[in-house]
């Protein structure tokens, strides 16, 4: 049979790879779903000016992004309405007229959007593994930095690789990003090598550092899982001249975890259970885990960062749009 559909229905061929490996989003992105999400950016607000109320970007939940810089365009006469900061008391007193200096904001910015794909990452017990939500916003903020006129590029890594794409404002630097995003995602796997040593933080902290000398706005998406007093100092590094926004990538389970529960954990070749009943055992779980926000919370006060907290039980846009001061979408959030 030469038609394929023919032979598709007759079960002599396969059906198309796109279809066949399309797989449970839920666990493993693809290309293709990063690119649908593209549509849905336009609610989310990134920039540091007209931030609402509700939103952490607002200086009064965090440290006020210090955005684009300014150029000056011409020095006018005062008009109602004027803000009294922009007057320049040296030509007013000189002229006997009251003059203002007027600012135009900086365009094309370059974001660097750091995406962990660790196997850390790749555990989840209610809605998408964390690397599906990493992934996820990830795309998001890609999308939405390409959308206000602003230069993209990331470092993508997990346990094996390590991608850079350079900041550009174009598709093909958002295409190579999300393509590199989609690979390391796909990496993730129950079966990998136990014996392999895990990626630390610190190492694309220093790819960072190298790269983003000053003005950029850095966004790390991760568990934040192995960080010590190096990658503190990485990280006030890279924000003595840069904005940095961290993105804590949570599962529920580290938040509340449930009286009676009991699992077993792997590393792909042995196995042990966990009674969390056991109180000792329960108490040490949630100090490990509330002890990580608690480091970032307080890099958040010492270091002039933001910190916008992700969960991976829940839609991830829907979250943006909430810590970001608009309405969440009118769709579900747990399966």
């Amino acid at each position: 049979m030469r038609d394929r559909a023919a032979r598709v229905r007759t079960g002599l061929v396969r059906s198309s790879p796109a279809k066949s490996n399309q797989g449970d989003l839920r666990i493993h992105v693809t290309l293709d779903h990063l690119k649908s999400l593209e549509g849905r950016v336009r609610s989310l607000r990134l920039l540091p000016s007209n931030q609402p109320s509700s939103s952490v970007l607002n200086g009064r939940h965090a440290s006020r992004l210090r955005g684009r810089g300014l150029n000056f365009e011409e020095l006018r006469g005062y008009l109602p309405g004027d803000d009294p900061r922009t007057i320049d008391w040296k030509v007013t007193a000189r002229t006997g007229e009251p003059h203002v200096r007027v600012y135009s904001e900086e365009r094309d910015r370059p974001t660097l959007v750091v995406v962990d794909q660790r196997m850390s990452m790749f555990f989840g017990t209610r809605h998408a593994m964390k690397s599906v939500t990493a992934a996820e916003a990830a795309a998001l903020i890609v999308f939405r930095v390409l959308d206000q006129g602003d230069r993209i590029g990331g470092i993508v890594f997990g346990d094996e690789l390590l991608s850079e794409v350079r900041p550009r404002n174009s598709r093909k630097a958002c295409h190579r990003l999300l393509s590199a995003l989609e690979r390391a995602n796909r990496m993730l796997n129950a079966y990998a090598p136990s014996d392999q040593k895990p990626m630390g933080l610190n190492q694309p902290l220093s790819l960072v550092a190298r790269s983003a000398r000053r003005d950029h706005l850095v966004v790390i998406l991760s568990d934040f899982d192995g960080i010590d007093d190096r990658t503190e100092t990485l990280i006030a590094g890279i924000a003595r001249r840069n904005d940095v926004i961290l993105c804590p990538i949570t599962d529920p389970i580290s938040q509340e975890i449930p009286n009676d529960l009991k699992i077993v954990v792997s590393d792909g070749e042995l196995q042990v259970e966990l009674d969390i009943t056991h109180g000792e055992v329960r108490k040490r779980l949630e100090t490990f885990s509330k002890g990580r926000l608690a480091d970032l919370l307080h890099w958040q006060k010492r270091l002039g960062l933001v910190v916008l907290p992700l969960s991976a039980g829940k839609d991830t846009l829907s979250q943006l749009r909430i810590l970001t001061g608009g309405a969440p979408e009118n769709r579900g959030t747990d399966l």
